[in-house]
């Protein structure tokens, strides 16, 4: 018998997927892409990418990221990079965001190591 029911480790992450797309959004981040590590990595479950404009656009991402976050009671493991802002990681456990200025996306090319043709997204 199959259980279609998600489970309660899918739902909250779905749910910290989405305000972390939706405070991106909201902070102006371009090129928002969601990838699902499910059978990829056992770092996390879900790896989100996106740019910001310039060092400070990626900063200024990054901290409303992290007050977002813990204001919705999630844990910020880790924020690294962010003193100079050209590629900031944040792991919020479950959810890891990876934050670029545009022709630093560009050089490490993460989107395209980390999508494959099931993602349904081409690079």
């Amino acid at each position: 018998m199959k259980n279609n029911k998600i489970s309660h480790k899918n739902k909250n992450d779905l749910i910290l997927n989405t305000i972390v797309e939706k405070t991106l959004d909201v902070g102006k981040a371009e090129n928002i892409i969601s990838i699902s590590l499910n059978g990829k990595s056992s770092i996390a479950d879900h790896m989100i990418i996106a740019s910001g404009t310039s060092a400070r656009h990626v900063s200024a991402l990054a901290n409303q990221l992290s007050r977002k976050l813990k204001k919705e009671g999630y844990t910020i493991l880790s924020i690294q990079g962010q003193s100079e802002a050209n590629w900031v990681l944040v792991d919020a456990g479950d959810v890891i965001i990876h934050l670029f200025r545009p022709e630093v996306r560009d050089f490490y090319n993460l989107d395209k190591m980390w999508l494959t043709p099931q993602d349904g997204i081409e690079i």
